[in-house]
């Protein structure tokens, strides 16, 4: 009763478009679920992805659900998740896009899911991390098991596209990463998660760690790419 009066009073919108939401619609309207800019990736090798990790890591897949647009709706629901503590958001779209990769029974090669990290510092002021928020989702639809206490992050960085070139971005994510638990990641196949992928460098260094702490296979999944 008090939520009907309360979205009475203060209509629930679309994080994605700002429009009403009508009965039964959650978060995104329908009209923004079927125009969100996919990148089919899952189908069809994206060249510019592999290439952020080719030659410097070895990943058995690379995959990106949506395209990131300047000013468009995957910028506005990323800052919703990441600044506006909508963590629903973060739990949704994981399952959208597990739901997705579940059509080519991506879930059966993943025995882990492994969302990026913060650094405590962050984590503390921001209070959740917004790939754990992807991972558990994903995780709900998969029936694959996430955990966000084996990689850690053990020094703040700043923003890899703030980065010159590759050695500052090498700079600033070198030995930044460590595992805590390894006996978890060892002959294990990881899906390695995060919200959007940029210059690739943070996910590189993160797979890195997990390979040399035995891990088989890397697959790395995030919400957005930016290319």
């Amino acid at each position: 009763m008090f939520k009907a009066v309360l979205d009475l009073i203060f209509p629930p919108y679309c994080l994605a478009c700002n429009a009403n939401l009508e009965v039964g619609e959650s978060l995104i309207c329908t009209n923004c679920r079927f125009d969100l800019p996919l990148t089919n990736s899952h189908l069809t090798s994206d060249a510019k992805l592999e290439q952020k990790f080719y030659g410097k890591v070895k990943v058995e897949s690379v995959n990106a659900y949506l395209k990131f647009v300047k000013g468009g709706k995957v910028q506005r629901l990323l800052h919703h998740l990441k600044y506006k503590g909508e963590q629903e958001v973060g739990e949704m779209l994981g399952r959208m896009y597990a739901t997705v990769l579940k059509e080519v029974n991506m879930h059966e090669r993943i025995d882990l899911i492994v969302p990026v990290p913060l650094h405590k510092k962050k984590l503390s002021m921001r209070g959740y991390n917004q790939a754990d928020c992807i991972a558990k989702g994903m995780s709900e639809v998969w029936g694959v098991p996430w955990t966000a206490n084996v990689l850690q992050k053990g020094r703040p960085t700043e923003s890899q596209t703030k980065q010159a070139d590759r050695y500052q971005r090498y700079k600033n994510i070198n030995d930044v990463f460590y595992i805590n638990l390894p006996e978890q990641v060892r002959n294990k196949r990881i899906a390695l998660v995060d919200d959007i992928v940029t210059t690739g460098s943070t996910l590189e260094s993160c797979a890195n760690e997990l390979l040399l702490e035995g891990a088989s296979e890397i697959h790395i999944m995030t919400i957005a790419t930016a290319t």
